[in-house]
Formats: C-alpha cells, structure tokens, sequence
C-alpha cells in the first residue's frame, strides 16, 4: 500500500469521520482580514466621523468571525462596542445585533451607524445601551439572556498601537484621537492599569456568558504591547479571565492587519506606530511592527460539560482553578478575580 492510498483509507479515531486528504478547503487559523484598507472596508457603511475612534477593529475580522460561528437571524452581542463595528458588519450579514458602550459619544455614533444599515434596506433588530459593561444585566434586557450565539468584542490596550498623526517637515508631530476619554476617568478600563483591565474584562466576559447560548463563542481580538520596554502578553492573559469567568479555550488565530502579496507581507499601520518601533530598533530593542490581531476563541459549555467541570474542580481543586497573573514587574501590580 502507498503512502497516498494509505491516507485516503485512514480515519479519525476519534470521530470516526474519513479523514481529509487534501487541505485545499479546510479553513485555516490565518484569517486574511486586510486585503483591503481599512477605509475601503468602511466605505459607505459608517459615518465619516467613526475614523476619531481610537482603536477601531476592522471590518473584515468582524465578518469572518460572524460567518464563521454563526447563522442568518442569530443574536451577537458586542459589550465594548465601540462606533458599532460588530453591529453593522452583524447586521449586513443578516444577524441580529446589540451592543454596550460605556462612552457616550460613540455609544451615539455606533447608533448612528446602526441607521445607515437601515437606510440600505436592512430590517433586523439592533440595539446600543449606554453604559458599563462590568454591569451587562443593569442594561441588555432579560428576555436576551441565553440567546446570542456569538460575543465579539476587543479590550481597549496600549495606547502606542492608537491615534492618527499629523506631520510635516516644519512642525513637531502631533497625534491625537489616541486616548478614551477622559484620562482621569478610572471607571475608564482604558485608563486603568493591567491589573484592573484584566479583572473587570473578567467580569464583562461573566456577564457576557451570561446572554450566550450554550455551545455559543466568544470571539476576542487584542495585541501585545510594551511597557517601558516589557512586552504585555495581553493575549495569552485573556484565556485566564475566560476561563474564570466559566469559558472553555477554544481556539488561538491571527487576523491579519497587512496586505498579502507576491512573497511578503504589507503592513497597513499608522505612521505613529512605524515611529515607535524605528526609535526602539535605534535605542538597540530588535521589536518588530505589529502586522497582526490575536484572536482568542472562547466557547460556553453545554449543560453536560458545565456540569463535568464543576465535579472536576471538586475532584481537583487545586489543579483547575484559574488566576489572572501577576503583572510584577511591569510595575502595574497583581489582581484577583
């Protein structure tokens, strides 16, 4: 027997299913989410004024995310919403849609975006409460509890990755719409340290479990930064906060943010981060310029297996209970859930 027909015979001994002998349409982990610009993904479908957002996630990934995890006319929830990304890429897929924004402003834009899917014909529910996500059940209805089949959503992060940048050969750099807010703003978790971020990102995925189906995902976009030099695995944190709040790990993917092309890749970044990471590379830190998303993938458990893992965790309770890490060194101290 050759090594071909062997393949061709063989099976999954854990499903049972004919095993795939060919890759050419199995989905991959890469998500090639950038092949346009960001600009040309929001083209007619967000007010000019969406682009002062500091950290806005692009289309695309949303889209994917969307089409891959669920099905036309089911629920997805956004609890950091934003300018409504995740709403309006939901909505022209034909999903339903609601979201929470604790800052006002964009809570009205995301809104305002929600009527450009209308006035293009789109008649499907889509909701943006105004307020803390750390409080989901103070403000998304009752009657949606257990019915969104996908949470997509991104923690704000490390403001060197945020901001549009003026310059010319005459005056000093000026960047701006790099901040959230009001920096004074504690209750702001982008104005908080890592510590606090991840704690009340904990609570947010709690809460917004809560509204999952069982079986639903939960899709979640972030990049790692650097502080004072240190690198911020803020990533590999957010599996910690998922599982605390009663997620089960799912998958780990990469959402591009460069173009793909004939051997290399192109970066689509600001100016602002191009500048960041020539001044490390010159001061003698090799960093390299992020040209990608983390995307980690969450999935709430059925009955059965919710039930498992708790008798697991009284069979074992020093060997599954999860904590969020200590930040040490960063100087932005430890946490507990």
């Amino acid at each position: 027997m050759t090594l071909d027909s062997a393949a061709a015979n063989a099976t999954d001994v854990d499903s049972a299913i004919p095993a795939q002998t060919s890759t050419a349409a199995a989905p991959v982990s890469v998500w090639a989410t950038a092949q346009n610009a960001p600009t040309a993904q929001r083209r007619g479908r967000y007010h000019p004024d969406s682009t002062a957002h500091p950290a806005k996630m692009f289309p695309a990934i949303v889209a994917h995310a969307v089409a891959t995890y669920t099905r036309p006319g089911d629920l997805v929830l956004d609890p950091m919403c934003g300018i409504g990304t995740t709403l309006v890429e939901s909505l022209h897929l034909g999903r339903r849609a609601v979201g929470v924004e604790y800052e006002s402003r964009w809570a009205e834009l995301a809104r305002t975006n929600i009527e450009l899917a209308r006035d293009a014909g789109i008649d499907l529910d889509a909701s943006v409460f105004h307020g803390d996500a750390r409080k989901l059940g103070d403000l998304i209805p009752a009657e949606l509890r257990g019915q969104a089949s996908l949470v997509i959503t991104s923690p704000p992060y490390g403001d060197s990755l945020h901001g549009h940048v003026r310059a010319n050969r005459t005056q000093p750099v000026q960047k701006s719409n790099h901040r959230y807010g009001q920096v004074l703003d504690r209750g702001n978790l982008a104005n908080v340290g890592l510590g606090r971020l991840l704690s009340g990102f904990t609570k947010i995925l709690a809460g917004a479990a809560e509204y999952l189906a069982p079986g639903g995902h939960v899709v979640i976009t972030a990049r790692p930064w650097r502080q004072h030099a240190e690198l911020v695995p803020l990533p590999t944190h957010l599996y910690t906060c998922g599982e605390l709040a009663g997620l089960m790990p799912v998958e780990r993917c990469v959402a591009l943010l460069g173009r793909l092309t004939e051997g290399e890749l192109v970066a689509r970044s600001s100016f602002f981060q191009r500048d960041f990471v020539v001044k490390q590379r010159a001061s003698g830190l090799p960093v390299h310029l992020i040209a990608h998303e983390d995307v980690v993938i969450l999935r709430k458990p059925e009955a059965a297996e919710a039930t498992e893992r708790r008798r697991a965790a009284g069979r074992f309770p020093f060997g599954t209970s999860a904590t969020l890490p200590s930040t040490g060194a960063s100087g932005l101290g430890s946490v507990a859930a």
